[in-house]
């Protein structure tokens, strides 16, 4: 008994010292930018030799990554919120709404989920169900459509990617972004009445 309440203890721990990690790799992104999150600095921000962590992640590129499931669990969340909370108005507009704030609020976070190189897959057996989570997401805006939903999906994402991207390279005026997300709205509409007569 006292054997397994040592081995749970390290267990808490270790993920501790996991969560801490992470936390301290998207603190220094958000105000520094990922240049500066290197193993040497981590270890300096968190009081954990360099041994220590890589004892957690065999390289900074997994520290990243574990950031990068971590950003789409949350916007899976946020995601799910907007859904769930507006099932009488218009959810698409509210999912675009939410994916876009997310998004203009975790700029380094966002980078790190699809800027960065990461080696996560994408529609495979060895995707995280992070992934899965947040692709749901969007995913359910389409269920009536059938087989045609994952396709649907995929360019609703794609067209939310490209927006955020755009703005964030302050390509795309902010003073339009409510237009741009109703006229989005309207062109998936359009595609989705057309398909339903079809």
């Amino acid at each position: 008994m006292a054997t397994k309440r040592i081995e749970e203890r390290k267990a808490r721990d270790r993920q501790a010292r996991r969560t801490q990690i992470i936390a301290a790799a998207r603190h220094i992104a958000g105000s520094e930018g990922w240049p500066n999150v290197t193993v040497r600095r981590l270890s300096d921000e968190i009081s954990y030799s360099q041994p220590v962590l890589y004892s957690h992640f065999p390289s900074r590129d997994s520290i990243i990554t574990a950031v990068a499931i971590e950003g789409f669990n949350e916007i899976g969340l946020a995601l799910q919120k907007a859904r769930q909370k507006n099932k009488r108005g218009n959810v698409t507009e509210a999912v675009a709404n939410a994916y876009l704030e997310f998004a203009g609020v975790s700029p380094a976070l966002y980078e790190a989920m699809f800027s960065l190189n990461l080696s996560v897959p994408f529609d495979d057996a060895e995707t995280p169900p992070e992934l899965h989570f947040a692709f749901d997401q969007i995913l359910q805006l389409f269920a009536a459509q059938g087989a045609k939903a994952p396709v649907l999906a995929e360019l609703f994402w794609a067209s939310l990617h490209g927006i955020a991207e755009l703005t964030r390279t302050k390509r795309f005026p902010p003073k339009r972004q409510k237009e741009r997300i109703r006229m989005l709205i309207d062109v998936f509409s359009l595609a989705l009445n057309g398909a339903s007569k079809e």
